[in-house]
């Protein structure tokens, strides 16, 4: 069975990112530790580090993509949990061989090095669950 490390980061989809920020910086008194654009996910992520995991705002950077489509039917909010794991391609495989239903079959290499790949939430009780291995 493939190890599951800790709790990487929780994912909370925003409209607005500076607006956001206002709450989670200014108000519950969290550092941003930077704001980085992925435009192959077309989404603008805000990296707020909390002990050994991140709180990341996400906004979507098109109105016509996934992730803004999600917005607009579901609104502002929890998106999704993230949960490290030592090996992403065993942990997928082993999960395939127990009928959890899978939105990536094999894991999505990032530019930085990053693995990762989501579970259906059919599979889950209803959370998007995020797995990420680390380079």
């Amino acid at each position: 069975m493939t190890n599951l490390k800790r709790l990487d980061h929780v994912a909370v989809l925003v409209p607005d990112l500076d607006q956001a920020l206002g709450f989670w910086q200014d108000q519950l008194g969290l550092s941003l530790d930077h704001v980085e654009i992925i435009s192959s996910m077309a989404v603008k992520i805000a990296f707020l580090p909390l002990g050994e995991s991140e709180i990341e705002l996400v906004q979507p950077t098109t109105e016509d993509s996934g992730l803004a489509k999600y917005l607009s039917k579901r609104g502002p909010g929890l998106h999704h949990i993230c949960i490290e794991t030592d090996d992403i391609s065993a942990k997928l495989a082993e999960l395939t061989q127990k009928g959890v239903r899978l939105i990536d079959q094999e894991p999505v290499l990032m530019d930085d090095g990053r693995q990762l790949a989501f579970i259906h939430p059919k599979s889950t009780g209803g959370v998007l669950l995020e797995l990420y291995q680390l380079p």
